[in-house]
């Protein structure tokens, strides 16, 4: 064995270099241990849905755990049962699953694909369809789906059972289909790809595809979901639906929470012993996931997100147009949206952090902004004056 080495932290260094320490949040800011205050509109990547620290949430949070943590699903857990009957409630699904986090319920999803043409007597159709830019988690078959070389570099042998396709090429989805497809994977709202919504027409005819053709539907949500763009889920507005559904992120409002919803037709086949989770489905992860949404279907919310998001697209379209140097172009839909650059994104990142406002990389060198979806309109000018600043910078420079 090696010796052990000095090191500055024991933490795998599979991050990279971290050097801002946040001690802190309230609402849409957060505070770095040596108190300078910031903006955020990287949200934990889409995940704090509510802010940081929302009365709602902490007082639902504390409250459960002053009764109860954990009892495994051995025993009943009647508050994921109220979360499943209310996520159902609001899209296509019959049933739900709970776990942990996104690439779970994405896992979730792929067993559902295979386990349904299994039950079927088609145990052949056993290959899934995933698209090109997209991201699912950083687990083996999550990877495998992407296909993304820097993540699977080291760490896949073969393709894990994963075909691929151009996203947004209904031509090329088409040739990729054969006999032994059990269905697709895609983002309805691609995020570390760089926010692109997908075009309506093509969300058509992939479900229209996936119906000919006998196989299955999956649309990943983990990000683009629970009102992210304007509407609980992101494909109620762009007009077609799945038959499984991967969610989380901003289902917890920042405490770890994954759900797989499907259609009865798909679900039935998760028989007992078919699949599980030691930590899904936890009373404290599902008392504070049924008030975010509770919050977020509330009256005027949603609306409220559309509203905000359109402001937010049209008046950065605007600084693109003022400043086509350094801005390439703007995509998004609702609270989530995507500034391509003709600068590092890295850079620019660095520069709005210098600013006083935090934002996430995404890919084709694009940034993410991801703020609350209960963000002020007083908030967003703050955020825009900041993103003017930091343009200004890079074009006097």
């Amino acid at each position: 064995m090696d010796r052990k080495l000095p090191m500055t932290s024991a933490l795998l260094e599979n991050y990279g270099p971290r050097d801002l320490a946040l001690s802190h949040g309230a609402g849409s800011h957060v505070w770095c241990e040596g108190g300078r205050k910031y903006l955020d509109f990287a949200m934990g990547i889409a995940v704090n849905s509510l802010g940081h620290c929302h009365p709602r949430l902490v007082e639902a949070l504390t409250r459960q755990a002053g009764a109860l943590w954990h009892t495994s699903n051995l025993f009943r857990i009647p508050v994921s049962e109220r979360l499943a009957e209310k996520l159902t409630t609001l899209c296509f699904a019959d049933r739900a699953f709970f776990c942990n986090s996104g690439a779970e319920a994405v896992e979730c999803g792929f067993k559902m694909m295979r386990r349904y043409h299994y039950a079927n007597g088609n145990s052949e159709r056993r290959r899934i369809i995933g698209l090109s830019d997209s991201f699912h988690g950083r687990t083996l078959a999550t990877i495998a789906a992407a296909a993304n070389s820097t993540h699977c570099e080291g760490f896949l042998d073969g393709d894990g059972g994963f075909d691929h396709a151009e996203f947004g090429n209904p031509g090329a989805l088409r040739a990729s289909i054969g006999g032994r497809t059990a269905g697709v994977i895609l983002e309805p709202v691609q995020g570390e790809g760089g926010i692109r919504p997908a075009d309506p027409d093509y969300l058509k005819q992939v479900r229209d595809l996936c119906d000919e053709s006998g196989i299955l539907l999956m649309f990943d949500e983990v990000q683009c979901g629970v009102g992210r763009g304007g509407a609980f889920y992101a494909h109620q507005q762009l007009g077609a639906e799945p038959d499984i559904l991967a969610s989380a992120k901003g289902l917890g409002g920042g405490f770890p929470v994954g759900a797989c919803l499907a259609r009865e037709a798909v679900a039935r086949h998760m028989t007992a012993g078919s699949h599980g989770s030691t930590f899904g489905g936890n009373p404290l992860a599902m008392s504070v996931a049924n008030e975010v949404v509770d919050e977020i279907t509330s009256p005027g919310f949603l609306d409220q997100v559309s509203v905000n998001g359109s402001y937010f697209l049209t008046s950065l379209r605007d600084l693109q147009a003022a400043n086509p140097a350094v801005i390439a172009g703007v995509s998004g839909l609702g609270l989530m949206i995507g500034v391509f650059l003709q600068v590092d994104a890295g850079r620019f990142l660095s520069l709005l952090r210098e600013e006083g406002l935090l934002a996430v990389k995404g890919g084709n060198n694009s940034i993410r902004l991801l703020p609350p979806l209960n963000v002020s309109r007083d908030e967003i000018d703050q955020a825009l004056k900041l993103i003017s600043r930091a343009v200004s910078r890079l074009e006097t420079s």
